[in-house]
């Protein structure tokens, strides 16, 4: 077992959600993720869409206990002191209801002072195939038992007092006439997590109102000087929202927009660092830190100003810089394009 010491910490983390091209939606999901070295272990995970299991959405007492049984004195159902590192974004658990979509599990143990993190491996039952499931290529990690348990028990209640406060969820101020097409974003938003309300008069609003939200999205009949008023009250409040305007009436991707908005990850931590896109080469360029799943898609109106989503490529790619060719059809007329990995999206125009 190795006996070099690794540090152990807690990060911010999201799990973007989005309009799948299919129609489906995905759950938008914060979470916080374990740092070795200071660096998120998600991210030694190339192929893996899944959180940990401290989801801030869950209830204090959830939450706490998921805490819990992170420690190695806790008790924990699986066999084998093995404890779920990462499950599902949808369900956070082992199954969605018969499912077996799994979860990645560690045996945690005590070993003298420290605490150990070994033998990482995918299950979807109570005991793992280490040679067929196992991650060989990660781990053991070695942590300090003194840090590692300060990281963990300073998110637990103290004896008497209130439980520590955690970021609150995402929440995107939507700036325009309650037509059709915010209405729509905000019913999607919802959906997938994502609190969404929709005003005309912003910049009446409280300031300690307005620094609750996270991005603020500028309808398409918002004038210049409404959206000066607007930014001005958002700075007398001290506001950190990011600030989008609509780029097409297409659902998905302003989905997707927001997304991007509300994506705070140091640029340390990123894995999907850059999109471009050129109609008249008919290819994108996808740079990626470390590898990870990439999924583009294509959005544009038709001649009669009907949305289309057109799913063009899902794989893993390597760390470097990417050129992917384009069917033509799909990036016609004025189009755009969406990169997507399990913990971010960029959007781009592609260029005529």
């Amino acid at each position: 077992m190795t006996s070099q010491y690794v540090t152990f910490g807690l990060v911010p983390a999201m799990r973007a959600g989005g309009v799948l091209a299919d129609g489906a939606y995905q759950a938008h999901r914060d979470f916080l993720d374990f740092a070795v070295d200071g660096s998120p272990l998600l991210a030694r995970l190339a192929d893996l869409d899944a959180v940990s299991p401290l989801a801030l959405d869950l209830g204090p007492s959830d939450f706490a206990e998921q805490v819990r049984t992170l420690l190695p004195e806790a008790e924990t159902p699986l066999e084998g002191s093995r404890r779920v590192i990462y499950g599902c974004p949808e369900c956070a658990g082992l199954a969605c209801g018969g499912y077996a979509c799994g979860a990645v599990t560690a045996v945690i143990e005590r070993d003298g002072p420290d605490v150990v993190w070994r033998d990482f491996g995918r299950q979807t039952g109570r005991t793992p195939d280490a040679e067929r499931d196992g991650y060989h290529d990660i781990g053991p990690y070695r942590f300090r038992g003194e840090e590692y348990r300060a990281a963990l028990e300073r998110l637990l209640p103290a004896d008497g007092a209130p439980a520590p406060e955690l970021p609150a969820g995402p929440r995107a101020l939507l700036i325009g006439p309650r037509a059709a097409l915010l209405a729509r974003l905000a019913a999607a938003l919802r959906r997938i997590g994502i609190s969404a309300e929709i005003t005309l008069d912003a910049v009446h609003a409280h300031a300690d109102e307005l620094r609750k939200y996270g991005v603020v999205v500028f309808g398409r009949t918002i004038g210049p000087d409404e959206r000066d008023a607007v930014l001005g009250a958002l700075a007398a409040a001290r506001s950190e929202a990011v600030c989008v305007t609509v780029l097409a009436p297409i659902v998905p991707l302003l989905v997707a927009q927001v997304e991007q908005a509300l994506d705070r990850t140091p640029d340390r931590h990123r894995r999907l660092l850059r999109l471009t896109a050129v109609a008249g080469g008919a290819e994108a360029e996808v740079e990626v830190a470390s590898a990870c799943r990439v999924r583009l898609v294509a959005h544009r109106l038709d001649r009669l100003s009907r949305p289309r989503t057109r799913a063009l490529f899902d794989t893993v790619l390597a760390p470097g810089t990417h050129r992917i060719p384009l069917e033509t059809r799909a990036v016609r007329g004025r189009s755009f394009l969406t990169a997507h990995t399990s913990e971010a999206v960029l959007v781009a125009p592609v260029a005529r």
